[in-house]
């Protein structure tokens, strides 16, 4: 049977910490004069000594535990200048920039389950996120096991292994249930590193192996590890999420409120400003455009909405902050939060038909009211232009297919009637689809 390979907290050569350089002088010293064994050489003998124990037991992979890169800048607020593990830092968007400057001094604890919890961290395994201490994944968190655990625990912030504990709480290893983390924090001597892993359940009966989703060089991975760790074992201490919808033993506890979502259906948390301006390219600039649609900003969009940030979904943005009655940097045609939950929640007032930019309604050059574009008269959609339609339709004696209403709410009865409207012009084919284009619209409103 195959003898696993132990290795220690060994840092690079060219890592540029205080604690990595004094290790050097140390070593270097160690080679010119002569002496006891050094103590590399004594962990390796152990490891030979213990691969003889475990061989009889289980086959385990080689482990590298990394150790991080020095890191660039100040550290912030407590922590101690020589941590190889990360720094509180906002989320970063697709770009690599913090979504705001700072972070904020007080944190809110999102609620999850446990499920979900497994499921992010399932995520980075399978996209084999690269280990970086500077860098940061399309999500915004950092790539480091800090990051990983902020991400799985789906903290809205980059946290570090000194902050973690702040939110979870405390629990024994007997306790312990997927979901929870490892935590090896070590302030006093970075030399030695500190670690951090997501707890994934027991490997065996005896609890003495378990499955750990971690962050390391050099990508994150799942793998069966021996209690607590490869190294320190002794130092690591477990910790629950503080946001757990589930109690110790799974079953339903109390919880914060649950993310209500947005009226598209989709989650109503904001995305983050560094997923919007210029160069973005994202879903979420696409879903911003067909929420300013169905408000009223289809006349801005000549293709699209679409995944690619563009000057029409900045006009936009800004025309409808600017029919909620904001000005100046709350008009700037970049969505924040406050203009988010807006649209997702569809609060305010829709953007008034009009020019570009107009925030008063003025007829188009027919002399009937601005069409609002195509994208609002389709399945799915609900605004106050279907309702419109379908009152003028009712207006005209096209309304024999509704059985009430007309309401916001498109539907098969707005599509037939529009359909014998378009007919009733003499249109066939293509033409009498039963989707209002602007010669319909002038038509209907004339």
């Amino acid at each position: 049977m195959e003898t696993p390979v132990f290795e220690e907290f060994d840092p690079a050569s060219d890592c540029e910490c205080s604690g990595c350089a004094v290790r050097r002088r140390a070593e270097a010293a160690a080679v010119s004069s002569p002496g006891p064994a050094r103590p590399a050489a004594r962990a390796l003998a152990l490891a030979a000594a213990a691969g003889t124990v475990l061989g009889a037991g289980h086959s385990v992979p080689a482990v590298a535990v990394a150790h991080a890169p020095a890191r660039p800048g100040l550290p912030v607020g407590d922590e101690p200048p020589d941590t190889p593990q990360g720094e509180k830092a906002p989320l970063h968007g697709p770009a690599g920039k913090p979504e705001r400057p700072g972070a904020p001094a007080v944190v809110a604890v999102p609620a999850t389950t446990r499920a979900e919890i497994i499921n992010r961290a399932n995520k980075w395994v399978a996209a084999e996120v690269p280990y970086n201490m500077t860098k940061y994944w399309s999500d915004g968190y950092r790539q480091d096991c800090s990051g990983f655990v902020s991400m799985a625990w789906n903290l809205p912030r980059n946290e570090w292994t000194g902050s973690l504990p702040t939110f979870g709480v405390r629990t024994t290893k007997g306790a312990l249930e997927p979901g929870d983390i490892l935590l090896f924090h070590n302030p006093s001597n970075p030399e030695n590193g500190s670690h951090v892993v997501v707890f994934g359940g027991w490997a065996d009966s005896t609890h003495t192996y378990y499955l750990a989703y971690e962050q390391t060089r050099p990508y994150t991975r799942k793998l069966s590890t021996p209690y607590a760790y490869w190294s320190n074992s002794d130092r690591y201490l477990a910790y629950r999420y503080k946001g757990l919808a589930e109690g110790a033993a799974g079953e339903p506890g109390p919880a914060a409120p649950a993310d209500p979502g947005g009226s598209d259906g989709k989650s109503s948390r904001f995305p983050g400003a560094g997923y919007f301006g210029p160069g973005a390219n994202n879903a979420h600039v696409t879903r911003l455009g067909r929420l300013l649609v169905e408000r009223g900003g289809a006349r801005f969009y000549r293709t699209g909405p679409g995944p690619r940030w563009s000057d029409a979904d900045r006009l936009a943005t800004q025309a409808f902050q600017r029919a909620q009655g904001w000005s100046g940097a709350g008009a700037d045609g970049l969505p924040g939060p406050t203009t988010w939950s807006y649209l997702v929640g569809k609060r305010g007032r829709d953007i008034p038909a009009g020019s570009p930019g107009s925030t008063t309604p003025d007829p188009s050059s027919h002399g009937v009211p601005g069409y609002p574009g195509r994208a609002l008269f389709r399945p799915g959609a609900d605004n106050v232009h279907v309702t419109r339609l379908g009152q003028q339709l009712v207006r005209k004696g096209f309304g024999a297919h509704y059985t009430k209403g007309p309401g916001p709410r498109w539907g098969e009865a707005d599509r037939r009637n529009v359909e014998a409207f378009q007919r009733a012009q003499g249109w066939r084919g293509g033409a009498a689809d039963g989707y209002p284009g602007p010669e319909t619209w002038r038509r209907l409103f004339s």
